[in-house]
């Protein structure tokens, strides 16, 4: 997978793909059905389909062969393993370069000088694990003018440290960022609308180094939504001549606590974003949306920002990046297929949750126990993740009918059938996974943890 794109775009040559066919490519390359496609962009389903037929028929043309969604495996392998070795694009290098860390000695630094897994992973850590293809897939949908980009997934899982390395990638390219971080906003900010988007436009101004001048657009009587608007299409986006613009706006999920606010702001995102389809002023703006998902959604989906654009979801860690990710906290023994088999039991534990391996393999190279010991004790009062499991049980007390559910999930080693809202919000809290509205605990830490919380 990791040659794939770069594969692609030597066959087709001169005809660049776009970034939904990007992102169908990859899928199908994954296994993904037409289905799960469109449910994770937010596109209709005959319309993935029709990008895909489309693609299949450019790859078929330049190869001289027949492409299906069925053979694309097979029929790639061989000219994919011919390609391997060849000087990857500008993308790729970037997070080869990164990855590549895993073949080098792990002793990156001492234990004294690892910190405790606590943010984001900051720029150049060598604790920072790719998780492809979501950082190419980012970095190459960030290109293209008016685009919106959807980072969601629970807490901890690397939302804020994936942002920051599109950021990073974005600026390289000589855009101009205005990074938004909701949780910075005092409460009053969200008393009305109107306080909300000056707030926001006073911001998006200082980032990009503009004087806020908003009193010469905010007319009352044309409304904020129209007036925040006219301040970008006239301002902002006139003012910064000569590159595209970045609004990277995290933890968005503070916004989804004030209906309000949210049902006015939301839907203008998405406006916004239609007018980069046909406005050339607009296609400088682009847009990325990032939150936790645990906070249920209470919103008209046809109306807010998160079934249009590409959305990202980040997967949980495979064996293989938590052994990779051992070697670069300096865990020697994790090197071969024997280490492998140690780490095994870990990963079933926490479900190959990001920041539940990194906290593991932090107490394991400060040698403040035992691997054995930190799996015996994972889901007790005494256990390294304790704080995490209180908090979880601290959400779902807020909601009695989810601890219900919850409690009929583990009961059973069974899958079970939730109602589907109990479903989609233990599933968007990362406690459990569905195959349809059938659910299994996510782990074995929160079977065994919410097995103890009975009665």
């Amino acid at each position: 997978m990791d040659e794939l794109p770069q594969f692609v775009k030597k066959i087709l040559q001169d005809k660049p793909l776009a970034s939904i066919q990007w992102f169908v490519l990859s899928q199908s390359w994954l296994g993904k059905t037409y289905g799960e496609m469109a449910k994770a962009s937010g596109y209709g389903n005959n319309y993935i389909k029709e990008v895909g037929s489309e693609l299949w028929q450019d790859l078929s043309v330049a190869l001289g062969k027949r492409i299906t969604k069925k053979n694309l495996h097979l029929a790639l392998k061989k000219h994919l393993e011919d390609e391997i070795g060849n000087q990857e694009n500008q993308i790729q290098q970037k997070f080869s370069e990164e990855s590549s860390l895993e073949i080098v000695s792990p002793d990156f630094f001492s234990a004294s000088q690892i910190e405790f897994p606590s943010g984001p992973v900051s720029l150049g850590s060598p604790l920072y694990i790719n998780r492809r293809p979501l950082e190419e897939l980012v970095c190459n949908e960030i290109l293209h003018p008016g685009c919106l980009i959807r980072i969601k997934a629970p807490r901890k899982t690397g939302k804020s440290s994936l942002l920051n390395r599109m950021i990073a990638y974005a600026k390289e390219q000589g855009y101009q960022i205005a990074y938004l971080d909701f949780q910075e906003a005092d409460q009053d900010v969200f008393a009305s609308l109107d306080k909300f988007l000056r707030w926001f436009c006073v911001n998006v101004s200082r980032e990009l180094n503009l004087h806020p001048c908003l009193d010469d657009f905010w007319d009352t009587e044309m409304g904020s939504k129209v007036s925040c608007k006219i301040y970008f299409e006239a301002y902002v986006l006139q003012y910064i001549h000569n590159s595209p613009v970045v609004l990277a706006l995290n933890e968005v999920h503070r916004v989804f606590e004030h209906p309000n606010i949210a049902q006015d702001f939301l839907p203008m995102l998405r406006f916004w974003h239609e007018q980069g389809k046909q406005d050339q002023i607009w296609q400088k703006l682009r847009m990325v949306v990032v939150h936790t998902t645990e906070i249920y959604i209470p919103l008209n989906l046809n109306q807010s920002p998160f079934n249009v654009g590409i959305t990202i979801t980040l997967p949980p860690f495979t064996l293989k990046q938590v052994q990779n990710l051992a070697l670069r906290y300096g865990l020697h023994w994790a090197a071969n297929s024997e280490g492998a088999k140690r780490l095994a039991p870990l990963q079933a534990m926490v479900g190959g949750h990001p920041y539940l391996v990194s906290l593991a393999l932090y107490h394991l190279c400060q040698e403040e126990m035992t691997l054995e010991v930190l799996l015996e004790t994972a889901s007790t009062p005494v256990g390294i993740y304790s704080q995490h499991l209180r908090e979880l049980l601290t959400l779902l007390k807020k909601e009695p009918e989810l601890m219900s559910a919850m409690q009929q999930v583990i009961a059973t080693d069974e899958k079970v059938e939730l109602d589907a809202i109990a479903a989609y919000k233990l599933e968007s809290m990362g406690l459990v996974q569905l195959d349809g509205n059938q659910a299994h605990p996510m782990c074995e830490l929160y079977r065994l943890y919410f097995s103890q919380q009975r009665g």
